[in-house]
């Protein structure tokens, strides 16, 4: 059955079912480390590169975890007697009857992907769909992903500050739920899908997690509602206004489903509540990007859009083609592919950007900014987020005078890289750059004043004091170094690059300010 035909199926993945399964997967230690500790490190990372022969040697003496390994990651079928052994409590026929197995010949296929999932504090169970490459076709309209670079990428861009309610709109297989338990009192999830939905459930039931779960489109389900936090992973592609798979596709055209979330999302937080989510928007004629994104946002919202992608549009078609099982040298790839280029065309779209948005409901004058990240990065942007808000907050209510009153330290992250290049009278200082060592790496050139101004931030003097030095060491005139350092001032502050000498206070809503004591 195409995704065309599909029709939206819902699996019997009751309480019971799930408590037996999970006494199964416990037993046979189908965890991230049991899995981990069976394949050894090297087997396991080939697996996570697509590549199964070292998982499959490796499982080979496992036991009733190799049977799982085989048949619940490689795909593998897998002998009657030895899946029935490894599932013990939950019955074989129970288990196709909820479509965790699927008979082949005299064995068994897994009917869902289940698959061990994650963080530094212990080990989930996550239930998906199987992919395109299992399934050996395309995947049908109501297909539920499972746990792809996307969600990763929103997990590691969430900030885990305790919070008394979350959120998670369109909870699909529900990951993103499981990792705001660890800091969230309340977790509501909604998706649009009843088969998202019961996946998730059984995801919850598996893990023993009390979630709410609420059917319906977008906010229609939780309009009278606040939240302390909000998470998103929408249906972000863009293109022509319809629907292929619901996971992916909104049937609205272009970015508009981005901008509806964006639009929407501050409504139901809480004063001094954050909302993040994955968004994408269209670079179209000579538009600059940001001024379309920040069309988007409600009055009263602080928000910070994080560009991490900008792709062309054949390429973006290519992608998303091939992520549906498509082939796009196939007569179907192609006539897809001109209908979505053409509509590309028709409306100027010359890019689609990709990336993170944080929004935080305040009642203050909000903070609006706009930037690329592209270089690589290894520590979680949501911990940048949160402090991103701590810092834009202690700014606000702070004007040039507070600023110059203020004592400033560089934080012991930051460096200063000086570039010399040849020149008449030796080595010469062309370009003197603030490189932040943690976090997303940011990074700022700076002229000599500057650089000079900085190194004397050590959290003792005023800044107005060391204006003042500096002024007199260089000639200078202090009333207009004062107006220059003050703006450069509010952007190292809010890159992390220069903080008051008593830190940065947490902000955030109140409630979950009464949930951290």
């Amino acid at each position: 059955m195409n995704s065309a035909e599909s029709s939206e199926t819902v699996p019997s993945l009751t309480p019971d079912v799930c408590a037996r399964l999970r006494e199964a997967l416990l037993r046979s230690r189908y965890d991230a480390d049991g899995v981990t500790a069976a394949l050894g490190a090297a087997a396991h990372a080939a697996l996570g590169r697509g590549e199964p022969l070292p998982a499959l040697q490796a499982s080979a003496e496992a036991g009733e975890l190799g049977t799982l390994v085989r048949l619940l990651l490689l795909g593998r079928r897998e002998p009657a007697d030895a899946v029935a052994a490894a599932l013990a409590p939950l019955t074989v026929e129970d288990a196709v009857a909820a479509e965790i197995l699927r008979p082949d010949g005299d064995g068994f296929r897994a009917g869902l992907d289940i698959r061990p999932h994650s963080d530094d504090e212990g080990s989930w169970w996550v239930i998906a769909d199987l992919d395109s490459d299992q399934l050996g076709r395309p995947v049908d309209r109501e297909h539920v992903l499972g746990v792809g670079h996307a969600s990763l990428s929103l997990v590691r861009a969430t900030s885990r500050r305790p919070v008394g309610s979350l959120l998670d709109l369109g909870t699909g297989n529900g990951v993103q739920a499981l990792h705001a338990s660890r800091h969230a009192e309340h977790i509501t999830a909604t998706d649009v899908s009843a088969r998202a939905l019961a996946l998730a459930r059984a995801t919850f039931l598996l893990n023993e997690l009390d979630v709410e779960l609420v059917q319906g489109e977008w906010f229609t389900p939780v309009a009278r509602r606040r939240f302390d936090q909000i998470v998103c992973n929408p249906p972000f592609v863009v293109g022509p206004p319809r629907v292929d798979y619901t996971y992916r596709d909104a049937g609205l055209g272009g970015d508009d489903a981005s901008a509806l979330v964006v639009r929407q999302l501050p409504s139901l937080l809480n004063d001094g509540g954050v909302g993040q989510l994955l968004a994408s928007w269209l670079y179209v004629g000579d538009e600059d990007w940001s001024d379309r994104v920040t069309r988007w946002l409600p009055h009263g919202t602080d928000a910070w859009f994080v560009q991490r992608d900008v792709a062309d549009p054949a390429l973006y078609v290519g992608t998303w083609l091939r992520d549906e099982g498509i082939d796009p040298r196939s007569p179907e790839g192609l006539a897809k592919a001109e209908a979505w280029l053409d509509w590309f065309a028709a409306h100027d779209v010359r890019g689609i950007g990709f990336g993170f948005v944080t929004l935080r409901k305040t009642a203050g004058e909000p903070t609006i900014v706009c930037e690329d990240l592209r270089q690589a990065y290894d520590d979680p942007l949501g911990t940048e987020a949160a402090a991103w808000l701590d810092r834009v907050e202690w700014l606000r209510p702070r004007d040039d005078m507070a600023l110059l009153a203020t004592p400033f330290r560089v934080p012991d992250s930051v460096v200063l890289e000086r570039i010399d290049a040849p020149s008449d009278e030796g080595w010469e200082t062309s370009i003197r750059r603030l490189h932040r060592l943690d976090g997303p790496g940011w990074q700022h050139e700076v002229d000599e004043l500057a650089a000079a101004l900085l190194g004397g931030c050590r959290g003792m003097l005023p800044l107005e004091d060391l204006l003042e030095l500096l002024a007199a060491a260089h000639g200078e005139d202090v009333a207009q170094l004062r107006d220059t350092a003050t703006a450069l001032v509010r952007e190292l502050v809010r890159h992390g690059m220069l903080e008051p000498a008593g830190g940065f206070p947490e902000s955030g809503p109140a409630s979950a300010r009464e949930t951290s004591r």
